[in-house]
């Protein structure tokens, strides 16, 4: 039957970034569709990650843990997915949807936010999938799903470094596809488009800036974290095993406009 194409049972999701926002709404999706869920949050945020732990266990009934650290730092990364797989055993699932954003004109952009949003937006997603991309290919299967941007294709206004990094996420999805579709491992993303989280809560309390974002969207509103749950659910899935290297734009059809 189709719809078992799309059952994560047994299989275990390791979502970075995922206290709340995006990465929330992907873990529970996930753990909805039979997943077993490590969820990450920041050391500055650990009762902020338990609480999130507690929703996904309440409303899947998923097997689910709590993982901390900052994936700027590269032994945090290490610590993470070895942690995931000392506790279930395997790891089958990596999203890389932890980021940050710094907003500044080009020509006052900071170097220290340009090195900052490189290391945890582009560095940790390269680490983070060696890591786990390591016991995927021991295992002959695994699914790997970025977060890029609408940036990933377009320049946007004041954020450079976010420009730039979700331009190489879209290209790093595209490497790792072309070294590891061969092996039974998928690499692709999805890019959300104008999103209700914290990083475009600026944005939202803008009134000009905010009706001219939601004149351009199709859909007439901006995204919740809902509206992920079905393409990564997919993405994760058996259901999506020919598909490599690919964004997946789920923006309300603000690029078709």
């Amino acid at each position: 039957m189709i719809l078992d194409c799309f059952n994560l049972q047994g299989k275990t999701a390791l979502i970075t970034g995922s206290s709340r926002g995006l990465g929330a709404g992907i873990a529970l999706a996930l753990a909805e569709a039979g997943a077993h869920i490590a969820l990450h949050g920041s050391m500055a945020v650990p009762d902020s990650t338990q609480l999130t732990v507690g929703e996904v266990t309440a409303k899947s009934g998923a097997r689910t843990i709590a993982v901390t650290g900052d994936v700027s730092e590269d032994a945090a990364c290490v610590r993470m997915v070895d942690q995931v797989v000392s506790e279930f055993g395997h790891i089958d699932i990596l999203v890389n949807n932890a980021g940050t954003i710094r907003r500044a004109p080009a020509i006052e952009h900071p170097l220290e936010d340009w090195s900052a949003v490189l290391a945890t937006n582009l560095t940790s997603v390269f680490r983070l999938t060696q890591l786990a991309g390591k016991q995927m290919l021991a295992q002959g299967s695994g699914k790997v799903i970025n977060i890029a941007s609408l940036l990933t294709f377009q320049g946007g206004v004041f954020v450079p470094g976010y420009a730039a990094v979700k331009g190489g996420v879209g290209q790093l999805t595209k490497a790792f596809a072309n070294e590891w579709a061969c092996k039974g491992v998928n690499v692709n993303a999805i890019a959300p488009g104008y999103m209700e989280t914290d990083n475009t809560e600026a944005l939202r309390k803008d009134e000009n800036r905010s009706r001219q974002i939601l004149e351009r969207i199709p859909a007439g509103r901006w995204g919740t974290p809902s509206d992920l749950a079905g393409a990564a659910v997919f993405l994760a899935s058996q259901a999506s095993n020919y598909i490599h290297g690919h964004v997946l734009v789920v923006d309300g059809g603000w690029l078709a406009r």
